[in-house]
Protein backbone atom coordinates (compact mmCIF):
# COMPACT_ATOMS: atom_id res chain seq x y z
CA UNK A 1 0.00 0.00 0.00
CA UNK A 2 1.07 3.64 -0.81
CA UNK A 3 1.64 5.55 2.42
CA UNK A 4 -0.49 8.74 2.68
CA UNK A 5 1.22 12.18 1.05
CA UNK A 6 0.19 14.77 3.90
CA UNK A 7 1.19 17.64 2.02
CA UNK A 8 -1.01 20.23 4.77
CA UNK A 9 1.51 19.19 7.10
CA UNK A 10 4.53 19.81 4.94
CA UNK A 11 7.47 21.47 5.90
CA UNK A 12 8.52 24.16 3.72
CA UNK A 13 11.99 24.14 2.44
CA UNK A 14 13.96 27.50 1.95
CA UNK A 15 13.61 28.55 -1.69
CA UNK A 16 16.11 26.68 -3.95
CA UNK A 17 19.19 28.38 -5.38
CA UNK A 18 19.00 29.28 -8.61
CA UNK A 19 20.64 26.28 -10.54
CA UNK A 20 20.23 23.72 -7.02
CA UNK A 21 20.07 20.14 -8.91
CA UNK A 22 18.11 17.96 -5.71
CA UNK A 23 17.38 14.92 -8.33
CA UNK A 24 19.81 12.88 -6.44
CA UNK A 25 18.10 13.64 -2.91
CA UNK A 26 14.58 12.98 -4.74
CA UNK A 27 16.09 9.75 -6.45
CA UNK A 28 17.22 8.71 -2.97
CA UNK A 29 13.83 9.32 -1.23
CA UNK A 30 12.12 7.83 -3.68
CA UNK A 31 14.08 4.50 -2.72
CA UNK A 32 12.33 4.76 0.83
CA UNK A 33 8.81 4.37 -0.45
CA UNK A 34 10.26 1.38 -2.91
CA UNK A 35 11.41 -0.08 0.12
CA UNK A 36 8.48 0.08 2.83
CA UNK A 37 6.11 -0.98 -0.23
CA UNK A 38 8.49 -3.48 -1.11
CA UNK A 39 8.68 -5.29 2.39
CA UNK A 40 4.91 -4.46 3.12
CA UNK A 41 4.14 -7.06 0.33
CA UNK A 42 6.33 -9.76 1.21
CA UNK A 43 3.87 -10.22 3.91
CA UNK A 44 1.27 -11.36 1.44
CA UNK A 45 3.68 -14.63 0.89
CA UNK A 46 5.41 -14.97 3.81
CA UNK A 47 2.00 -15.33 5.91
CA UNK A 48 0.70 -18.57 3.49
CA UNK A 49 4.03 -19.68 4.46
CA UNK A 50 3.72 -19.43 8.14
CA UNK A 51 0.62 -20.94 8.31
CA UNK A 52 2.12 -23.80 7.15
CA UNK A 53 5.06 -23.70 9.23
CA UNK A 54 3.25 -23.06 12.12
CA UNK A 55 -0.16 -24.72 11.24
CA UNK A 56 -2.13 -21.95 12.10
CA UNK A 57 -6.05 -21.32 11.22
CA UNK A 58 -7.30 -18.40 9.22
CA UNK A 59 -7.96 -16.12 12.34
CA UNK A 60 -4.15 -16.78 13.73
CA UNK A 61 -3.15 -15.78 10.25
CA UNK A 62 -3.95 -12.77 9.39
CA UNK A 63 -3.38 -11.93 13.06
CA UNK A 64 -0.14 -11.55 12.09
CA UNK A 65 -0.78 -8.58 9.38
CA UNK A 66 -3.26 -6.87 12.41
CA UNK A 67 -0.38 -6.95 14.26
CA UNK A 68 1.57 -5.14 11.50
CA UNK A 69 -1.11 -2.60 10.94
CA UNK A 70 -1.55 -1.77 15.06
CA UNK A 71 1.97 -0.83 14.96
CA UNK A 72 1.26 1.83 12.03
CA UNK A 73 -1.52 3.32 15.24
CA UNK A 74 0.85 2.95 17.81
CA UNK A 75 4.10 4.04 16.74
CA UNK A 76 2.54 7.13 14.62
CA UNK A 77 3.04 9.81 17.84
CA UNK A 78 5.99 9.03 19.20
CA UNK A 79 7.59 8.73 15.29
CA UNK A 80 6.42 12.22 15.41
CA UNK A 81 7.84 13.33 18.77
CA UNK A 82 11.09 11.60 17.46
CA UNK A 83 11.70 13.65 14.51
CA UNK A 84 10.52 16.59 16.27
CA UNK A 85 13.41 16.14 18.88
CA UNK A 86 16.55 14.64 16.98
CA UNK A 87 15.39 16.10 12.95
CA UNK A 88 14.11 14.45 9.94
CA UNK A 89 17.28 13.30 8.31
CA UNK A 90 18.41 11.17 11.59
CA UNK A 91 14.29 10.29 11.88
CA UNK A 92 15.03 8.57 8.61
CA UNK A 93 18.18 6.98 9.72
CA UNK A 94 16.56 5.36 12.96
CA UNK A 95 13.79 4.39 10.71
CA UNK A 96 15.52 2.62 8.28
CA UNK A 97 17.83 0.51 11.13
CA UNK A 98 14.78 0.11 13.22
CA UNK A 99 13.94 -1.79 10.21
CA UNK A 100 17.14 -3.54 9.49
CA UNK A 101 16.89 -4.64 13.40
CA UNK A 102 13.62 -6.18 12.92
CA UNK A 103 14.69 -7.93 9.80
CA UNK A 104 17.76 -9.72 11.44
CA UNK A 105 15.31 -10.13 14.16
CA UNK A 106 13.17 -12.64 11.49
CA UNK A 107 15.88 -14.58 11.16
CA UNK A 108 16.25 -15.37 14.79
CA UNK A 109 12.48 -16.13 15.23
CA UNK A 110 13.25 -18.59 12.11
CA UNK A 111 15.85 -20.37 13.87
CA UNK A 112 13.64 -21.33 16.62
CA UNK A 113 11.08 -21.23 15.16
CA UNK A 114 8.95 -19.09 17.22
CA UNK A 115 5.05 -17.69 16.22
CA UNK A 116 5.60 -14.98 19.06
CA UNK A 117 9.08 -13.85 18.00
CA UNK A 118 7.77 -13.46 14.44
CA UNK A 119 4.67 -11.38 15.68
CA UNK A 120 6.86 -9.41 17.76
CA UNK A 121 9.44 -8.53 14.82
CA UNK A 122 7.28 -7.95 12.04
CA UNK A 123 5.70 -4.95 14.97
CA UNK A 124 9.08 -3.59 15.00
CA UNK A 125 9.61 -3.33 11.36
CA UNK A 126 6.33 -1.71 10.96
CA UNK A 127 7.10 0.45 13.76
CA UNK A 128 10.26 1.30 11.48
CA UNK A 129 8.30 1.87 8.34
CA UNK A 130 6.13 4.22 10.22
CA UNK A 131 8.99 6.43 11.22
CA UNK A 132 9.76 6.48 7.22
CA UNK A 133 6.20 7.52 6.06
CA UNK A 134 6.11 10.24 8.51
CA UNK A 135 9.99 11.59 8.11
CA UNK A 136 10.17 11.07 4.28
CA UNK A 137 6.76 12.65 3.56
CA UNK A 138 7.40 16.33 4.21
CA UNK A 139 11.02 15.98 2.26
CA UNK A 140 9.37 14.80 -1.11
CA UNK A 141 6.98 17.62 -0.85
CA UNK A 142 9.31 20.11 -0.37
CA UNK A 143 12.85 18.76 -2.28
CA UNK A 144 12.74 21.18 -5.33
CA UNK A 145 10.39 24.00 -6.69
CA UNK A 146 6.73 24.05 -5.81
CA UNK A 147 5.74 24.22 -9.08
CA UNK A 148 6.37 20.76 -9.72
CA UNK A 149 5.44 19.12 -6.21
CA UNK A 150 2.37 17.36 -7.49
CA UNK A 151 5.07 15.66 -10.27
CA UNK A 152 7.30 14.77 -7.18
CA UNK A 153 4.73 13.11 -5.25
CA UNK A 154 2.93 11.12 -7.69
CA UNK A 155 6.36 9.75 -8.80
CA UNK A 156 7.10 8.50 -5.18
CA UNK A 157 3.69 6.66 -5.28
CA UNK A 158 4.84 5.17 -8.68
CA UNK A 159 8.06 3.77 -6.96
CA UNK A 160 5.82 2.74 -3.81
CA UNK A 161 3.75 0.76 -6.67
CA UNK A 162 6.77 -0.74 -7.84
CA UNK A 163 8.18 -2.09 -4.92
CA UNK A 164 4.27 -3.42 -4.31
CA UNK A 165 4.46 -5.34 -7.29
CA UNK A 166 8.14 -7.04 -7.46
CA UNK A 167 7.88 -8.17 -3.92
CA UNK A 168 5.41 -11.03 -4.35
CA UNK A 169 8.42 -12.53 -7.27
CA UNK A 170 11.12 -12.32 -4.49
CA UNK A 171 8.92 -14.02 -1.68
CA UNK A 172 7.76 -16.62 -4.26
CA UNK A 173 11.08 -17.60 -5.33
CA UNK A 174 13.40 -17.00 -2.34
CA UNK A 175 10.58 -17.97 0.40
CA UNK A 176 8.13 -19.92 -1.33
CA UNK A 177 10.00 -21.40 -4.02
CA UNK A 178 12.68 -22.73 -1.42
CA UNK A 179 10.39 -24.49 1.13
CA UNK A 180 8.22 -27.64 0.92
CA UNK A 181 5.13 -25.70 1.70
CA UNK A 182 5.51 -23.45 -1.25
CA UNK A 183 5.82 -26.11 -3.88
CA UNK A 184 3.17 -28.67 -2.05
CA UNK A 185 -0.09 -28.65 -3.45
CA UNK A 186 -2.35 -27.97 -1.04
CA UNK A 187 -3.50 -29.86 1.63
CA UNK A 188 0.31 -31.37 2.26
CA UNK A 189 0.46 -32.80 5.46
CA UNK A 190 4.58 -31.29 6.85
CA UNK A 191 6.40 -33.56 8.77
CA UNK A 192 7.98 -31.73 12.01
CA UNK A 193 11.61 -31.62 10.24
CA UNK A 194 9.86 -30.19 7.24
CA UNK A 195 8.17 -27.43 9.18
CA UNK A 196 11.61 -26.33 10.40
CA UNK A 197 13.25 -26.65 7.11
CA UNK A 198 11.27 -24.46 5.69
CA UNK A 199 10.65 -22.25 8.48
CA UNK A 200 14.96 -21.60 8.30
CA UNK A 201 13.86 -20.69 4.30
CA UNK A 202 13.18 -17.39 5.12
CA UNK A 203 16.80 -16.05 6.68
CA UNK A 204 18.38 -15.77 3.64
CA UNK A 205 15.44 -13.16 2.08
CA UNK A 206 15.49 -11.34 5.57
CA UNK A 207 19.40 -11.13 5.65
CA UNK A 208 19.46 -9.71 2.15
CA UNK A 209 16.59 -7.07 2.90
CA UNK A 210 18.55 -6.01 6.34
CA UNK A 211 22.03 -5.25 4.30
CA UNK A 212 20.08 -2.76 1.84
CA UNK A 213 18.53 -1.22 4.80
CA UNK A 214 21.95 -0.66 6.69
CA UNK A 215 23.45 0.40 3.33
CA UNK A 216 20.72 3.50 3.12
CA UNK A 217 20.76 4.20 6.62
CA UNK A 218 24.45 4.91 5.67
CA UNK A 219 24.25 6.48 2.73
CA UNK A 220 20.95 9.32 3.93
CA UNK A 221 23.44 9.89 7.27
CA UNK A 222 26.24 11.14 4.94
CA UNK A 223 23.49 12.55 2.15
CA UNK A 224 23.67 16.57 2.29
CA UNK A 225 19.66 16.61 2.14
CA UNK A 226 18.20 20.21 1.62
CA UNK A 227 17.74 22.03 5.06
CA UNK A 228 14.35 22.28 6.55
CA UNK A 229 12.76 25.45 7.28
CA UNK A 230 9.58 27.12 8.74
CA UNK A 231 6.36 25.00 9.25
CA UNK A 232 3.93 25.14 6.78
CA UNK A 233 -0.02 25.42 7.54
CA UNK A 234 0.20 25.97 11.00
CA UNK A 235 -3.04 27.67 12.63
CA UNK A 236 -2.81 29.28 15.66
CA UNK A 237 -4.93 28.36 18.63
CA UNK A 238 -7.46 30.81 18.70
CA UNK A 239 -8.11 30.14 14.64
CA UNK A 240 -8.52 26.20 15.62
CA UNK A 241 -11.35 27.52 18.93
CA UNK A 242 -13.47 28.68 15.96
CA UNK A 243 -13.56 26.07 13.83
CA UNK A 244 -14.75 22.31 14.66
CA UNK A 245 -13.23 19.21 12.42
CA UNK A 246 -17.21 17.51 12.72
CA UNK A 247 -18.47 20.20 10.40
CA UNK A 248 -17.32 18.82 7.90
CA UNK A 249 -18.92 15.99 6.51
CA UNK A 250 -15.98 14.70 3.64
CA UNK A 251 -13.60 14.21 6.83
CA UNK A 252 -16.26 12.79 9.11
CA UNK A 253 -17.28 9.73 6.85
CA UNK A 254 -13.69 10.00 5.01
CA UNK A 255 -11.59 8.98 8.67
CA UNK A 256 -14.14 5.59 8.47
CA UNK A 257 -13.70 5.23 4.35
CA UNK A 258 -9.95 5.03 4.42
CA UNK A 259 -9.97 2.52 7.06
CA UNK A 260 -12.74 0.48 5.88
CA UNK A 261 -10.97 0.39 2.46
CA UNK A 262 -7.55 -0.86 4.38
CA UNK A 263 -9.79 -3.78 5.40
CA UNK A 264 -10.49 -4.65 1.74
CA UNK A 265 -7.19 -4.34 0.58
CA UNK A 266 -4.78 -6.19 2.95
CA UNK A 267 -7.81 -9.08 3.29
CA UNK A 268 -7.43 -9.39 -0.23
CA UNK A 269 -3.72 -9.77 -0.63
CA UNK A 270 -2.60 -11.44 2.24
CA UNK A 271 -5.52 -14.17 1.41
CA UNK A 272 -4.46 -14.00 -2.39
CA UNK A 273 -2.10 -17.34 -2.08
CA UNK A 274 -4.02 -19.44 0.14
CA UNK A 275 -7.03 -18.43 -2.23
CA UNK A 276 -6.09 -19.30 -5.64
CA UNK A 277 -3.98 -22.09 -4.33
CA UNK A 278 -7.16 -24.15 -3.93
CA UNK A 279 -8.28 -27.33 -6.03
CA UNK A 280 -11.55 -25.46 -6.84
CA UNK A 281 -9.97 -22.21 -7.76
CA UNK A 282 -6.79 -23.06 -9.85
CA UNK A 283 -5.18 -25.66 -8.28
CA UNK A 284 -1.52 -23.92 -7.56
CA UNK A 285 1.24 -24.25 -5.39
CA UNK A 286 2.04 -21.63 -3.09
CA UNK A 287 4.90 -20.69 -4.93
CA UNK A 288 3.09 -20.26 -7.94
CA UNK A 289 0.04 -18.50 -6.62
CA UNK A 290 2.69 -15.84 -5.36
CA UNK A 291 3.36 -15.38 -8.72
CA UNK A 292 0.21 -14.13 -9.48
CA UNK A 293 0.09 -12.21 -6.69
CA UNK A 294 2.76 -9.76 -9.09
CA UNK A 295 -0.35 -8.68 -11.43
CA UNK A 296 -2.68 -7.95 -8.36
CA UNK A 297 -0.24 -5.34 -7.06
CA UNK A 298 1.10 -4.41 -10.95
CA UNK A 299 -2.77 -3.53 -11.60
CA UNK A 300 -2.91 -1.54 -8.65
CA UNK A 301 0.47 0.40 -10.54
CA UNK A 302 -1.16 1.08 -13.55
CA UNK A 303 -4.43 2.04 -11.98
CA UNK A 304 -2.58 5.17 -10.17
CA UNK A 305 -1.24 6.33 -13.50
CA UNK A 306 -4.11 6.02 -15.08
CA UNK A 307 -6.54 7.52 -12.59
CA UNK A 308 -3.79 10.60 -12.56
CA UNK A 309 -4.50 10.90 -16.14
CA UNK A 310 -8.03 10.91 -15.53
CA UNK A 311 -8.65 13.03 -12.85
CA UNK A 312 -7.14 16.19 -14.90
CA UNK A 313 -10.91 15.87 -17.03
CA UNK A 314 -12.90 13.79 -14.68
CA UNK A 315 -14.36 14.86 -10.73
CA UNK A 316 -12.62 12.54 -8.65
CA UNK A 317 -15.29 11.65 -6.97
CA UNK A 318 -16.93 10.44 -9.70
CA UNK A 319 -13.80 8.23 -10.83
CA UNK A 320 -13.91 6.93 -6.69
CA UNK A 321 -17.59 5.24 -7.94
CA UNK A 322 -16.76 4.18 -10.69
CA UNK A 323 -13.69 2.39 -9.15
CA UNK A 324 -16.17 1.67 -6.07
CA UNK A 325 -18.83 -0.23 -8.31
CA UNK A 326 -15.95 -1.98 -10.65
CA UNK A 327 -14.50 -3.47 -7.19
CA UNK A 328 -18.06 -4.58 -5.72
CA UNK A 329 -18.14 -6.46 -9.01
CA UNK A 330 -15.56 -8.35 -9.65
CA UNK A 331 -15.37 -9.20 -5.64
CA UNK A 332 -18.89 -10.19 -6.40
CA UNK A 333 -17.92 -12.83 -8.56
CA UNK A 334 -14.65 -14.07 -7.23
CA UNK A 335 -16.96 -15.16 -4.13
CA UNK A 336 -19.66 -17.13 -6.06
CA UNK A 337 -17.57 -18.52 -8.75
CA UNK A 338 -14.58 -20.93 -9.13
CA UNK A 339 -11.76 -22.06 -11.21
CA UNK A 340 -9.83 -19.36 -13.00
CA UNK A 341 -12.87 -16.94 -13.79
CA UNK A 342 -12.72 -16.50 -9.86
CA UNK A 343 -8.77 -16.36 -9.72
CA UNK A 344 -8.73 -13.36 -12.22
CA UNK A 345 -11.21 -11.46 -10.74
CA UNK A 346 -10.21 -11.40 -8.22
CA UNK A 347 -6.63 -10.25 -9.76
CA UNK A 348 -8.88 -7.55 -11.14
CA UNK A 349 -9.55 -5.82 -8.09
CA UNK A 350 -6.06 -4.19 -8.10
CA UNK A 351 -7.10 -2.10 -10.86
CA UNK A 352 -10.05 -0.92 -8.47
CA UNK A 353 -8.43 -0.92 -5.51
CA UNK A 354 -5.47 1.43 -6.80
CA UNK A 355 -6.80 4.99 -7.01
CA UNK A 356 -9.33 4.92 -3.32
CA UNK A 357 -6.57 5.33 -1.10
CA UNK A 358 -5.30 8.96 -3.09
CA UNK A 359 -8.72 9.96 -4.10
CA UNK A 360 -10.66 9.22 -0.52
CA UNK A 361 -7.54 11.27 1.68
CA UNK A 362 -7.24 13.75 -0.75
CA UNK A 363 -11.44 14.39 -0.53
CA UNK A 364 -10.97 13.98 2.94
CA UNK A 365 -9.08 16.85 3.95
CA UNK A 366 -10.80 19.48 1.14
CA UNK A 367 -12.47 22.39 2.53
CA UNK A 368 -10.61 21.93 5.59
CA UNK A 369 -8.46 25.31 5.69
CA UNK A 370 -6.38 25.60 8.98
CA UNK A 371 -7.61 22.42 9.87
CA UNK A 372 -6.20 20.52 6.98
CA UNK A 373 -3.47 18.97 9.76
CA UNK A 374 -5.62 18.10 12.12
CA UNK A 375 -7.56 15.86 9.60
CA UNK A 376 -4.72 14.53 7.63
CA UNK A 377 -3.54 13.36 11.10
CA UNK A 378 -6.95 11.19 11.84
CA UNK A 379 -6.85 9.91 8.23
CA UNK A 380 -3.40 8.87 8.40
CA UNK A 381 -4.40 7.13 11.68
CA UNK A 382 -6.89 5.24 9.91
CA UNK A 383 -4.48 2.97 8.16
CA UNK A 384 -5.03 1.10 11.19
CA UNK A 385 -7.90 -0.36 9.74
CA UNK A 386 -5.60 -3.07 8.13
CA UNK A 387 -5.39 -4.73 11.31
CA UNK A 388 -9.13 -5.89 11.38
CA UNK A 389 -7.88 -8.25 8.37
CA UNK A 390 -8.48 -10.59 11.34
CA UNK A 391 -11.85 -10.77 11.26
CA UNK A 392 -11.74 -11.74 7.72
CA UNK A 393 -9.45 -14.25 9.07
CA UNK A 394 -12.59 -15.69 11.45
CA UNK A 395 -15.00 -15.41 8.39
CA UNK A 396 -12.99 -17.57 6.85
CA UNK A 397 -12.52 -20.39 9.26
CA UNK A 398 -16.34 -20.00 10.45
CA UNK A 399 -17.87 -19.94 6.97
CA UNK A 400 -14.77 -20.72 4.07
CA UNK A 401 -11.91 -18.92 2.93
CA UNK A 402 -14.36 -18.12 -0.15
CA UNK A 403 -17.32 -16.56 1.68
CA UNK A 404 -14.83 -14.42 3.20
CA UNK A 405 -14.78 -11.75 0.47
CA UNK A 406 -18.34 -10.48 1.19
CA UNK A 407 -16.94 -8.40 3.83
CA UNK A 408 -14.88 -6.71 1.12
CA UNK A 409 -18.02 -6.86 -1.24
CA UNK A 410 -19.64 -4.98 2.20
CA UNK A 411 -16.63 -2.69 2.05
CA UNK A 412 -16.94 -1.65 -1.53
CA UNK A 413 -20.37 -0.68 -0.84
CA UNK A 414 -19.43 1.78 1.55
CA UNK A 415 -16.32 3.48 -0.31
CA UNK A 416 -19.57 4.05 -3.29
CA UNK A 417 -21.56 5.90 -0.29
CA UNK A 418 -18.49 7.65 0.37
CA UNK A 419 -17.93 8.53 -3.49
CA UNK A 420 -21.55 9.24 -3.97
CA UNK A 421 -22.79 11.32 -0.83
CA UNK A 422 -20.06 11.21 2.22
CA UNK A 423 -17.39 13.17 -0.09
CA UNK A 424 -19.75 16.19 -0.64
CA UNK A 425 -18.00 18.99 1.74
CA UNK A 426 -19.90 21.01 4.35
CA UNK A 427 -18.36 23.78 6.02
CA UNK A 428 -15.65 24.64 3.24
CA UNK A 429 -13.18 26.90 4.79
CA UNK A 430 -10.71 28.79 2.88
CA UNK A 431 -6.61 27.30 2.44
CA UNK A 432 -4.04 27.88 5.13
CA UNK A 433 -1.54 30.31 3.54
CA UNK A 434 1.93 28.63 3.52
CA UNK A 435 4.64 30.32 5.69
CA UNK A 436 8.01 30.18 3.82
Amino acid sequence: MAGPVNVATAVAAEPPAPGTNYRPALTLLASLFFMWGFITVINNTLLPHLRSVFDLNYTQTTFIESVWFIAYFVAAIPSAFLIRRIGYQKSLVVGLLTMAAGALGMTLAASIPSYGVTLTMLFVIASGITLLQVAANPYVAVVGSPETASARLNLVQALNSAGTMLAPGFGAYLILGRSKSGTALAGTVLTPAERLADAQSVILPYILVAAVLIVLAVVIARFPLPAMGAAANRATAAERKNYSLLRHRNLVFGVPAIFIYLIAEIGVANLFVNFVSQPDIANLTHEQAGRYLTFLWGGMMVGRFAGAFVMQRIEAEKVLAVAAVGAFVVMTITTFTHGEVAMWALISVGLFHSIMFPTIFTLGVRGLGPLTEAGSGLLIMAIAGGALVIVQGWLADKFGLQMSFLLTVACELYVLFYALWGSKPTGELPPPEVVK
